[in-house]
């Protein structure tokens, strides 16, 4: 048996998908979403769509994220985000409606629609849900005033924020979700205990991190993303850098203009305005 130095990182996109995304190994993607909608599942069927090489190399939307159809009536898309993309939450409302129109074929009628469930697993904190003192969220459409009165049932979101849960796992009682969120952010560190679910998702990481074409095509995918965050970090920096420039610019200007209307209190001559201040004479005499 092959040694395995280091197991693969469930929270790499290409590895989440080959755990609980592959058709075979249903019974593990029954164990995370049980836990996660807190509800029994009974039957699951996996979309069986390949994931080809050139796919590592791109981030066309959803094209890593897992479908699976629950109890044959109920839709649900998983994705795993190690990245902050920002406007995550338009993404996925994109997901929902991509998958709930998806449902309604020429002239059925549209109570034929079926539920659509969105989970969003993220390896950082988003900004709108900073405030939020626990690591798993569930979101509906409710009244403002009245709360608890859901408008209706066919729309329903799950956003689980990793770096919340040292945070926040003790307030907690979902036990079975914090058995899961531990394997995906420390698989090596944890004790399968006696959960079946769990230890099939670990034989199956084992599996595929001594797999060596499993490990380039993970290694790629992830050099991929995070080539793509030191991309953004980079803009984010240059961005910065040019906003700053332009502040110090907007304030140098605001404070030779105030120079400007002082000298002219003066009746100083605009030539010497010009050389105290910079500022051309169209704008000089603008000031007047």
């Amino acid at each position: 048996m092959k040694h395995i130095d280091k197991l693969l990182d469930p929270k790499i996109d290409y590895v989440f998908k080959r755990i609980f995304g592959y058709v075979g190994n249903e019974e593990i993607t029954k164990g995370l979403l049980s836990s996660i909608i807190q509800k029994e599942i009974s039957n699951i069927k996996l979309d069986n769509k390949t994931i080809l090489e050139k796919d590592l190399l791109e981030d066309k939307v959803g094209i890593l994220d897992i479908r699976a159809k629950i109890e044959d009536k109920i839709n649900c898309n998983i994705e795993m985000q190690i990245v902050d993309r920002k406007n995550i939450e338009k993404r996925i409302l994109y997901y929902w409606s991509k998958l709930y129109s998806m449902n309604l074929k020429a002239g059925k009628d549209y109570e034929n629609l079926e539920k659509v469930i969105v989970i969003l697993i993220t390896d950082y904190e988003i900004d709108s849900l900073k405030e939020i003192q626990k690591y798993q969220t569930k979101w509906n459409i409710r009244e403002e005033e009245y709360q608890k009165v859901i408008l209706t049932e066919v729309m329903e979101f799950y956003i689980i924020e990793l770096p919340k849960y040292d945070k926040y796992k003790e307030k907690s009682k979902n036990e079975k979700l914090n058995r899961w969120i531990k394997f995906i952010k420390e698989p090596g560190g944890m004790e399968m205990g006696e959960d079946k679910a769990i230890q099939k998702a670990k034989k199956v990481l084992e599996e595929i991190s001594k797999d060596e074409r499993e490990r380039y095509l993970a290694e790629l995918r992830e050099k991929y993303i995070l080539d793509q965050k030191a991309i953004e970090d980079a803009g984010y920096d240059k961005g910065l850098m040019v906003g700053r420039k332009q502040g110090f610019n907007l304030g140098q200007t605001e404070k030779a203009i105030e120079i400007a209307k002082n000298l002219l209190k003066l009746n100083i001559p605009t030539e010497q305005i010009e050389e105290a201040t910079g500022l051309t004479e169209e704008e000089i005499k603008k000031l007047k």
